[in-house]
Parts: structure tokens; sequence; C-alpha cells
């Protein structure tokens, strides 16, 4: 790899606490950038590109159909790349500065109704029973083992409004039963405080009696949710089983742990919460990105409007 490029990526990784899920996207667009515009795999010549090169970049990821917000998130890799190097003195000019790229179309994030957020909380302790009966689980100490873990994995995700990667990486000391809270580690490893509401107290409690069973581990740094060896759970292991729910609780196939984390933020601003504090709560830098659920509301709201007012 290329020292430029190598040094980035080792300023991302050190210094802004980027995982490597993160650096390898950052990696994967400049060199993208290398291979449409200079034709080079292995390219070290940056200050070759220009204003030029970053518009013919643009034109070929939108010739290949690419979205506008995938082409906005490469655009902001190469701008940042570029910094860098000007930070580190290594070149003068940014060519990604100032470049127009297409407006990204602002999609409302999809949600649940309470009812649904019911329905699910509710689907992992109906689908194990009927395992057990139909003879689909392993045994029966497992399918309750997996359905008070998993009902409380969804109870945490709903009531703090977590990703479902910070759920998966709780670890024992992030809970504070007594305190009704959790300290969850978000992007960029910041840490910020958690609700646990009674509901999700209770599936912890549930949880944690089965927890002891499949491990001895409690040391205060081990994995919260453990699979059946004992080990952290994989959160494609949990995806895998959210699928089963989901056809128990007859909701679409799309709705991702991630939409729990939008009804958590919209259910809130539904009931009066400021905006400021769902923002400390979803561990957003931004209040921007905090607003798209304000929309959420706005247009609910305009729709209950139109169907109930006589002169709507």
């Amino acid at each position: 790899m290329d020292l430029q490029l190598q040094a980035f990526l080792d300023y991302l990784g050190n210094e802004r606490n980027c995982s490597e899920h993160t650096l390898n996207g950052y990696r994967r667009d400049i060199e993208q950038f290398t291979r449409m515009v200079f034709e080079s795999e292995d390219f070290s010549g940056w200050e070759q590109a220009d204003v030029y090169s970053a518009r013919v970049l643009v034109m070929k990821l939108q010739e290949e159909g690419l979205s506008k917000s995938s082409i906005m998130r490469k655009v902001s890799a190469l701008r940042s790349f570029y910094r860098f190097m000007i930070r580190e003195g290594v070149l003068k000019v940014n060519p990604f500065i100032g470049l127009t790229t297409p407006r990204r179309e602002q999609r409302l994030p999809k949600y649940m109704s309470v009812d649904e957020v019911d329905r699910l909380l509710s689907s992992p302790s109906i689908y194990w029973h009927e395992a057990v009966v139909k003879g689909t689980a392993r045994d029966e100490i497992s399918a309750k083992f997996a359905s008070a873990r998993d009902s409380a994995i969804l109870e945490v995700i709903y009531s703090g409004g977590l990703r479902v990667s910070e759920a998966i990486g709780l670890d024992l000391r992030d809970i504070d039963l007594l305190g009704d809270v959790m300290t969850v580690k978000g992007k960029g490893k910041k840490e910020r405080l958690c609700v646990l509401g009674g509901p999700a107290v209770k599936a912890l409690q549930r949880y944690l009696k089965l927890r002891s069973c499949r491990t001895e581990n409690e040391r205060p740094q081990a994995p919260l949710f453990v699979n059946r060896h004992g080990t952290r759970l994989a959160a494609r292991s949990f995806q895998r089983n959210l699928k089963f729910y989901l056809v128990e609780a007859q909701l679409p196939q799309d709705m991702t742990p991630h939409k729990l984390r939008h009804s958590f933020a919209t259910h809130l601003l539904d009931a009066g919460a400021d905006l400021r504090s769902v923002q400390e709560m979803l561990g957003h830098a931004n209040l921007s990105t905090t607003q798209i659920y304000t929309h959420i509301s706005s247009e609910r709201m305009k729709k209950i409007y139109a169907q109930a007012h006589p002169r709507a």
C-alpha cells in the first residue's frame, strides 16, 4: 500500500478511533479513485489529481449508477484524505474542496409503531416455545436461553436507542441494574449513558440467571450477550434469529434492528421529548442528524390532520 494512504489510515485508526470496517471503506474508496481516473492499481502520484480529476470521478460514478449518497461518501473520503496530506505538508491543494456533488435525496427512516414494537419484543418467547413443541429446537434448555437472551437484546436496543453493534458489544461492567443505566460505546469509541427501562431491566435479570449456566466468566470485562459456547454473540447470529422473530410477529423482513433505533427516537419525540436530549441518547455528533426524526413526526401529524380535520 502507498505510504501516504497507509499514514492516513493509521491516523484514522489511532487518532480518530475509526473501526476496521470504516478504515476498509476509506481504503476502497480511495483506491477506486486511482483505478477509475488514473487506471492504476499501484498509485502514488497524489499531486497529479486536480479539480478535473475529481469531476471525472463523479461523472464515472454516476455512469455506473451509484446513488447520490454513495457518491457523496466517496468524495468525502477523498476530501478527508487530501486534507490530511495538506496538514502533513505533503501537498498544498485539495482538489475535492468546492467540488459540486449531486444533492443527497432525503429519505425518512422507517420506524415501527408502538404496537409493532410490542409484537416484535414478545416474539422470541413465542418462537422458541413453538420450536420446543415442534421439536425443531436443539433442546428445551437451549431454547429458553436463546429466548431470554434475544428478548433482552431487543429490549436493550429499544430502551436505549442502541445500534445492534453497540448492544452486542456490551460487557457485564457496562450494565447497572440498580441505577437503570448502561454505558454504551458508540462510533469512534465515544461513551454515552443510556437508560434501561423497567421491561429491559427485567429481561436482563431473566437472561443473566440463564447466562451463568453457559459460562463461568463473570469478570467485569466479560461479554454480556454470549452464544451457546459462552463467547460473545455475533451480530450476524442475532440478525439471523431476528428474521424468524419478524415472521412470528408478522412484520416485514426489512424491519432491521436499526428500525428499533429509529422507532426509539420517533416515539420519544412524539411523546414530547426535546430534540437535544434525543441527540444525546442516540450519540449523534450533530443535531442535524437527529432532526430527521422531527420530519417523521410532522409528516404523520399532517396525515392525521388531513384525515380528522373537517376543513383539511
